[in-house]
């Protein structure tokens, strides 16, 4: 499963995969079926992962920034008491 493809976030990083795969899912239901969009789905898949890794590793380094200062903040309060 993927997000909504049509979200406002879209950097348009995967727009122009997104497109590759909607005019082929366009093309008709045997099409799909038979399994002629696979290629542009993974492509897809590929292109949405790296975003996805992308975001997880801001956040996770936001987390370890708001940890060291959590962590600074009991320490003052443990100096302080």
């Amino acid at each position: 499963m993927h997000p909504h493809l049509n979200r406002t976030d879209n950097k348009d990083s995967c727009a122009e995969v997104t497109r590759i795969l909607e005019e082929c899912h366009a093309r008709g239901f045997m099409w799909k079926a038979i399994g002629m969009c696979n290629g542009a789905k993974h492509e897809l898949n590929m292109c949405l992962r790296a975003e996805r890794l992308e975001r997880t590793k801001k956040n996770r380094e936001a987390a370890k920034d708001k940890r060291k200062e959590i962590v600074r903040m009991w320490a003052d309060i443990e100096a302080n008491s």
